[in-house]
């Protein structure tokens, strides 16, 4: 029977996330994570052309998780309680590898120049987090929607990392919180971003 093939990039998203758990990000090379994944260091840059390449390939493999996770019948829930679902699956995700998710985020402020570059990719998950809540993406509304909703997940990102409270309490917390207040604020918005009878569901 043919032996089945390798998942070369999931090897190295794991071998990354396992050096980044034990040592800060911006001190792990390449050839090191090539190393913990027992690849060669070509057979690394055949999928990967830069640790900011992973780091959006981590990214991406939290929201096909979160998408795939896509539960129909919660259609008739709030918007708020969609988005806030959604985005607590995405921290579920996350919280296996805190550690490591941790090392990365404090660490990319150091390399502004790649960090910018994974800015698209960020966006995509963001724009598909608000599919999967069952929110229009799409169009000038759907824009704003998106780039508000990665500001409230950035904030909420930095909450969980130094959240020590059982079950995420203080994460949970901000992001309710964000959420409602941004629903307030963008009623007022043109381009119909939340019509009236949105906002009536959540208050």
């Amino acid at each position: 029977m043919a032996k089945r093939p390798t998942n070369i990039r999931g090897k190295i998203i794991n071998a990354a996330l396992a050096c980044a758990a034990d040592t800060r990000w911006q001190d792990i090379s390449l050839a090191t994570i090539a190393d913990a994944a027992g690849l060669s260091l070509s057979q690394l840059h055949g999928q990967f052309p830069s640790k900011a390449a992973i780091v959006a390939a981590i990214v991406d493999q939290t929201t096909t998780t979160v998408v795939a996770g896509t539960d129909p019948s919660a259609s008739d829930e709030s918007p708020h309680d969609r988005v806030f679902d959604v985005i607590l699956r995405r921290f579920d995700c996350l919280e296996a590898n805190r550690a490591a998710i941790t090392s990365i985020l404090r660490d990319m402020p150091f390399d502004p120049a790649r960090t910018l570059c994974l800015v698209p990719s960020f966006l995509d998950s963001m724009a598909w987090t608000l599919e999967s809540a069952g929110i229009n993406s799409s169009g000038i509304a759907g824009r704003i929607r998106t780039k508000g909703l990665a500001a409230i997940y950035l904030g909420a990102l930095g909450v969980w990392m130094r959240d020590d409270s059982p079950d995420m309490t203080k994460t949970m917390s901000f992001l309710d919180r964000r959420l409602k207040q941004a629903v307030q604020l963008a009623v007022y918005l043109p381009f119909g971003v939340v019509d009236r009878a949105s906002k009536n569901q959540t208050d």
